[in-house]
């Protein structure tokens, strides 16, 4: 005890010094912050660089053209005529004056071939001298193609922006969409753009606004209810200052160390003011009713009693929350592994700087315990009649109790195996004008995204010869028949092409050299938007398009071209490969379960080994366990029934939810295990543990649900459905907390 008071004498003597050096911290990280803040939604924070699947895309980026396109759907008056032509061209020259963009692609450019003196020429798909009836009838012929150039009804024109490989185009990424849109602009004032870079600027938009959205409402409604919670008004500024501190200075330290946020460390500033407060009301909670209790004491007296009593728990609390936090760095997503980190940073900044704010406060303050009380108040809600209700009901009924909320903790374990895990990459962009050009121009296009298919053969030689090319025509057929599947592209649409012209070309006598000659000059830089062959024509490509879809389609999707491949190529001969952002998108389902195993059960036991060393009792230890299962058996339960998916923002709710279902737990049994100074049976043990720190338990689950529930009003329904689902975890963990743990304690801990 005499170490804690010198401690807190030495903070006193050196506060105003204290002071000082925090501000300048604090000016300094909120500079930091204002000069330095930025959003990265790229595909490096979902893969780690040496991923497999993550160099693989890089690799076809490399070879086969990157899938980073812009697409451009442009309404006209005729999407064949000349003026609208003339536009076109004079946008693929600004365009293509970029020095990020490596090809642009439209109508204006495309060719259709010509077989003439036994080789392959191409002409302008467009002619200015062709009718429009010949224009019509030319494109008819070559659906795959020019169903991507200008819709069915010639109302639309569509105009292609593909950019180099991604990671040349990282650094520039947040002013390229910008400056395609200015270029754009001089030439169409009516036009929509989609495409992966414009949804990924979205997507950082977004972040950026509804972080400084969620920090405003936090403060305001973490405000108004410490006007109702805390004892005297005069705690107030020490609870706001408890939260400000530790969130500016995390900021601080993130953006000096060039880090920046994302799709799901948007959420840090929220999370971490709600627990930050929630520590400074147990504290200023045991400090209040200690001060009333012990009117006699000098000032450091008695915080030296607020802080021993409130250490244990509230370290035990904040290391249980730790621990969840932490268990997603075990996640092999590059955006959970620092969200973890960057959370537990500021969870052990807050712990230490909510203590010394709070001794400071307390220092400047003369308070009477006994007269004073909250700013707001509602006279017909008695905390303490609650209270002597509740322990009589969990008295009385305590066998009732067990077994109802036994029932769905069971239930609630049947429900987990029915929780589907599916990111739908829609809900991961809010209402807005990309999400609306994205919808509109799929609906005229089928398809704002690209897979590429490369079949090869197995031996090295080349594949255009006549075995290869009907087993490719088998291939296409079935892509085409696909509903998943928009306009595959490949060599056998020009084969097709040429074949209805000149019948004679692809004769069952015709020779594997006169194919390889004819069609070896169909991949010409003039189309290098859809890439046919690689270059030692070892290799056929197939493009496909793909609306935006939830990952359990693309894995159907998959799935499908997969069975395709096998179904009409022999696959000891003909290798598949498939690439694109598509595939690596997909994969997100098995790091999303790998992140929840992982992170859960590493949670989990060291959650238990904490509450062992607390309790020093291996049965009550488990009892003590058991509710705090439940509230995440409810959540299980919520999901499968309003057909929420694990997706990527609420794939690391488990781990969070079970450090957070635990905090009040511990403040609750730290007044109930036995020791020198808490005797008596587990019934009086707990009903004094009841009265001592209920009101705390409430005010900092409200504080949570609101929160968490700021987090639910976000525009991004995936964001949304992570603070719905976290708000009614962690009121269920009170119901526990208040209900079924007082139960199981005075029926079984004897």
């Amino acid at each position: 005890m005499k170490k804690i008071e010198n401690l807190i004498r030495g903070i006193i003597r050196f506060r105003v010094l204290i002071i000082v050096v925090l501000g300048i911290l604090m000016s300094f990280s909120g500079y930091q912050t204002l000069k330095k803040l930025s959003v990265d939604n790229s595909l490096s924070i979902w893969f780690l660089e040496d991923d497999p699947s993550y160099k693989a895309y890089i690799d076809f980026q490399e070879n086969f053209g990157s899938d980073e396109i812009f697409i451009a759907m442009f309404p006209v008056e005729n999407a064949i005529g000349e003026a609208e032509m003339q536009s076109l061209k004079q946008l693929h020259l600004s365009i293509e004056a970029l020095h990020y963009v490596k090809t642009s692609f439209s109508l204006a450019k495309a060719k259709y071939p010509i077989y003439a003196n036994n080789k392959i020429n191409f002409g302008d798909l467009y002619n200015v001298k062709r009718s429009e009836k010949g224009l019509k009838s030319l494109f008819s012929k070559l659906p795959n193609i020019t169903s991507q150039l200008v819709t069915n009804d010639y109302k639309n024109q569509f105009f292609y922006i593909q950019l180099n490989p991604t990671p040349t185009i990282e650094e520039k990424r947040k002013d390229i969409a910008g400056e395609i849109r200015t270029i754009i602009e001089k030439e169409y004032y009516n036009y929509y753009l989609t495409g992966p870079p414009v949804l990924n600027e979205a997507y950082s938009k977004g972040i950026y606004k509804e972080s400084l959205t969620f920090g405003v409402l936090t403060v305001l409604v973490i405000t108004l209810m410490l006007l109702f919670l805390l004892p005297s008004k005069r705690y107030l500024i020490i609870s706001l200052l408890s939260v400000a501190i530790p969130v500016s200075l995390l900021f601080g330290l993130i953006t000096s160390f060039g880090f920046a946020l994302n799709m799901i460390s948007m959420l840090i500033p929220t999370i971490l003011m709600v627990y930050s407060v929630s520590d400074a009301v147990h504290i200023i909670n045991v400090y209040h009713k200690e001060g009333i209790l012990n009117t006699s004491l000098s000032k450091v007296e008695l915080l030296a009693i607020a802080v021993r009593k409130s250490f244990t728990p509230c370290f035990y609390t904040t290391l249980t929350t730790f621990v969840g936090y932490f268990a997603l760095y075990l996640s092999p997503l590059p955006a959970f592994k620092n969200m973890g980190v960057f959370t537990c940073v500021g969870l052990l900044l807050s712990f230490i700087l909510v203590y010394i704010i709070t001794i400071i406060g307390f220092s400047f303050m003369t308070l009477n315990f006994k007269a004073a009380k909250p700013l707001l108040s509602i006279k017909t809600v008695s905390q303490s009649g609650f209270i002597n209700w509740l322990n009589g009901f969990t008295s009385q009924y305590k066998t009732s109790i067990i077994v109802g909320f036994t029932l769905v903790l069971l239930f609630g374990f049947y429900s987990i195996f029915q929780v589907k895990i599916d990111t739908d990459s829609s809900n991961l962009l809010a209402e807005g004008k990309a999400k609306q050009d994205l919808r509109l121009v799929e609906s005229k296009l089928q398809g704002s995204s690209r897979l590429q298919l490369n079949v090869s053969m197995a031996n090295g030689e080349s594949i255009l010869n006549k075995g290869a090319m009907k087993q490719l025509e088998v291939f296409q057929s079935k892509l085409e028949a696909n509903p998943l599947i928009s306009a595959p592209v490949s060599v056998i649409n020009i084969k097709s092409f040429l074949e209805k012209r000149n019948p004679v070309l692809f004769q069952t006598n015709v020779s594997d050299d006169k194919i390889k000659n004819t069609l070896s000059l169909a991949d010409t830089n003039d189309n290098s938007f859809f890439k046919l062959f690689s270059k030692d024509l070892t290799t056929a490509g197939f493009t496909l398009s793909l609306r935006e879809m939830k990952t359990s389609e693309l894995e159907q999707v998959l799935e499908d071209v997969k069975r395709d491949f096998e179904s009409s190529f022999d696959t000891k001969n003909y290798n598949l490969k498939i690439n694109g952002f598509a595939v690596v998108f997909a994969q997100l389902n098995n790091f999303i379960l790998e992140t929840q195993f992982k992170s859960f059960f590493a949670a989990f036991f060291v959650a238990f080994l904490c509450l062992l060393v607390f309790i020093r009792s291996l049965r009550t230890t488990l009892l003590v366990l058991i509710p705090n299962l439940l509230p995440l058996t409810v959540l299980a339960i919520f999901m499968s029934l309003l057909d929420i998916p694990l997706d990527v923002t609420t794939a690391m709710i488990t781990p969070i939810m079970l450090g957070i279902a635990m905090d009040d737990t511990i403040h609750l049994v730290y007044k109930y295990r036995r020791s020198k100074t808490i005797t008596g049976t587990p019934k009086v043990r707990m009903d004094n543990a009841m009265h001592y720190t209920g009101s705390a338990l409430f005010s900092t689950t409200i504080a949570l649900v609101g929160g968490f529930l700021i987090i639910a009003s976000s525009a991004t329904p995936s964001v949304k459905d992570f603070g719905l689902l976290c708000s009614v975890t962690v009121a269920i963990a009170l119901i526990t907390d208040i209900f079924y743990l007082p139960a199981l304690l005075k029926k079984f801990d004897n």
